[in-house]
């Protein structure tokens, strides 16, 4: 068989020609793995992911600005690939989230899911109506069917524009279908993605990120907003509730139940059967004093928001969870655990049980949760976990810190926190900002890392936006950690700017607000056009004083997440570990100002926390200043005679 160029074997056609172009002065080479997995000639260990190929077999290739793929793929067009494909496995994920909400809608609708009711009808009758289905007259249950199906269809959409994304502003809709980024189905747009990362499927870098982006669009504003919706149609839409955090939630005369995942539903079912009276009095049969249900990582903040559960902590505290000898039993549902956690099982008494469809883990009993089988799942759940109770052994250590923090901070109960139960509005908000009383507005979102300090990065940077008037939002990880540091109670204003304390006084809420899971961004991007809405702020969301920050990411999914936000036109910021594409010139260059020009938002990479601090300031006084509010105006409290002299404009 004829060798090519650097020792790769030839398919037996003639590729002499190709061989004496690459042999060119000049010419950029091919650089080939071997079976190992090492670069020839080069030292092992010295590659960066972005710039490996390894989507057909005549590589893997390692390709830079000097060396191609063996089929001539450049860096920027390998980086594009690898990054688009981070894109569409995130957005996977958040599809398989929708999906399932959607059906799980369905079950309840039609009686089939014991254990789910619709516990938002208000909020079911507004996501109808944004689907465009009647709901005058007619059963609320008969509307959740309609809803779901209606919703199911989406998902495989061949033509035509999703009705959820009608909520974001007139002006960004326009944009996006000027841009061709609008997306169709939420399925389709990841078969898209896919259809042109393979070798020579797609060798432009500008045109494979923006399929990227279409696909984060329709996660973003598609599977994860339809998510979320259900969700707080059958669980309720999360209200301020006063919860406890950390590993001192924990209790030691009690049956220890942690539920840790991205699956609400069996977590909500089990959160209320666990107040059983009958499982309160087999519990204190086996010697516990009752039953305590607490939530880990993203699963922790979503029955924190809706049930005001107890949070043992954020993602890298499962394990910690376990060392403490005091849990009986961890549900694992789906995302966001650790395979190494039923190991470590081995020197405890700890059992695992996985209920998602999805994830089996060696070693953990493994009752899937079908929809139909809540209830009765639940109960043996919770039963299992009192049963283990008597195995603990005697040397329990629970740490005594637990912090308070206010959870729930969903844009309903905002606009009620704000304006009340009749009249409830943005509009405080809105004024707040143009006055100057609160500067912008920064979302420190994701999750947090084991390659940095989380109080140097998640916490020193809230504490340093409230102190100069920022509101800060947070979801997933990042609102544990925050909430862990104190930050998410009222009498956190203490920290605050003067302008930022008074709202928080009038109010009587924390600097820094709690609005979810990880998964929840979406929340925040409806947040955003629900102001631009309100009016006075501009016509877009890029036209907000507005940033967002993941100072800890780990997943894929919040890169998906993280271009959608970009793509709405928010400066997004990643800190931490790099994105996965920021050593190559070319897809850094369109990630910042390639999509600032097409979508007047950015996806950039800061290492430096202060450096990221800087950037946010800079960024939302440019936009104060391009809004004309960049002068903070003095407030005058006029008596009534001033206001009898005022005449009309």
């Amino acid at each position: 068989m004829k060798k090519s160029y650097n020792g790769a074997k030839s398919n037996g056609s003639d590729s002499g020609e190709a061989s004496k172009n690459l042999d060119k002065p000049g010419a950029k080479t091919p650089t080939v793995f071997d079976r190992a997995g090492l670069v020839k000639g080069s030292p092992a260990g010295k590659v960066i992911p972005e710039n490996l190929c390894s989507n057909c077999s005549m590589g893997p290739c390692v390709v830079d600005e000097e060396r191609t793929g063996i089929c001539g793929a450049t860096a920027g067009t390998v980086a594009a690939w690898n990054f688009a494909r981070h894109v569409a496995a995130g957005a996977a994920a958040g599809f398989e989230d929708g999906r399932e909400m959607a059906r799980l809608l369905g079950l309840a609708a039609a009686d089939k899911a014991t254990g789910l009711e619709i516990r938002d009808e208000s909020k079911l009758a507004g996501f109808a109506g944004s689907l465009g289905i009647e709901t005058s007259n007619r059963d609320i249950k008969e509307i959740a069917g309609e809803v779901s199906k209606k919703v199911l269809s989406l998902f495989g959409n061949q033509s035509g524009e999703p009705g959820l994304l009608k909520i974001l502003p007139d002006r960004r809709q326009q944009l996006w279908r000027e841009r061709d980024v609008f997306p169709e189905g939420i399925s389709g747009e990841i078969i898209k993605v896919l259809s042109v990362t393979g070798m020579g499927a797609g060798p432009d870098a500008g045109y494979i990120m923006d399929r990227a982006v279409r696909c984060a669009i329709a996660d973003g504003w598609g599977s994860s907003l339809i998510a979320l919706t259900i969700r707080d149609i059958l669980f309720k839409t999360p209200a301020a509730v006063n919860v406890k955090v950390g590993l001192g939630a924990l209790k030691e005369n009690e049956a220890n139940l942690v539920i840790n995942g991205h699956e609400p539903a069996i977590s909500e079912i089990i959160a209320k059967l666990s107040k059983d009276s009958e499982l309160m009095e087999y519990a204190k049969s086996r010697g516990a004093g009752g039953i305590n249900i607490v939530g880990m990582c993203c699963e922790g903040n979503e029955l924190a928001a809706r049930e005001g559960m107890p949070v043992a902590g954020d993602f890298l505290s499962q394990e910690a969870a376990v060392i403490t000898g005091a849990v009986e039993l961890m549900v694992i549902n789906k995302g966001c655990s650790m395979q190494a956690l039923a190991g470590l099982a081995g020197g405890y008494h700890t059992k695992f049980v996985t209920t998602g469809p999805g994830p089996r883990i060696k070693g953990a009993i493994h009752m899937e949760f079908d929809g139909s089988n809540g209830p009765e799942l639940s109960k043996k759940i919770i039963m299992m976990a009192i049963e283990n109770f008597p195995e603990r052994k005697k040397d329990i250590s629970i740490p005594e810190n637990s912090s308070d923090f206010v959870a729930g901070f969903s844009p309903e109960y905002i606009q009620y926190m704000l304006g009340g139960k009749f009249r409830g509005s943005l509009r405080p908000l809105n004024d707040a900002i143009a006055d100057g009383r609160i500067q912008g507005i920064v979302a420190i979102v994701g999750c947090n890392n084991v390659t940095h300090s989380n109080e140097g990065y998640h916490n020193y940077l809230a504490k340093e936006l409230i102190k100069r008037d920022y509101l800060v939002v947070a979801t997933g990880c990042a609102a544990t950690i925050i909430a862990k540091g104190g930050l998410m109670v009222p009498e956190a204003k203490e920290y605050a700017g003067d302008g930022l304390k008074s709202i928080c006084e009038a109010v009587g809420m924390p600097p820094v607000l709690h609005m979810g899971s990880h998964t929840d961004n979406s929340r925040i991007l409806a947040a955003l056009s629900a102001i631009i809405a309100e009016g006075g702020l501009g016509e877009d969301i890029s036209d907000l004083p507005v940033v967002a920050v993941n100072p800890g990411w780990i997943s894929e999914r919040e890169i998906s997440l993280a271009v959608c936000a970009a793509a709405s036109g928010v400066y997004m910021i990643f800190s931490g570990e790099p994105i996965p594409a920021d050593s190559n010139r070319e897809v850094k260059e369109i990630m910042a100002d390639g999509w600032q020009k097409k979508y007047k938002g950015q996806l950039v990479y800061i290492r430096d926390i202060k450096e990221v601090l800087k950037r946010i300031l800079d960024v939302t006084q440019e936009k104060r200043k391009a809004l004309k509010i960049d002068v903070t105006k003095e407030r005058v409290l006029l008596d009534m005679e001033a206001r009898r002299s005022l005449k009309d404009v």
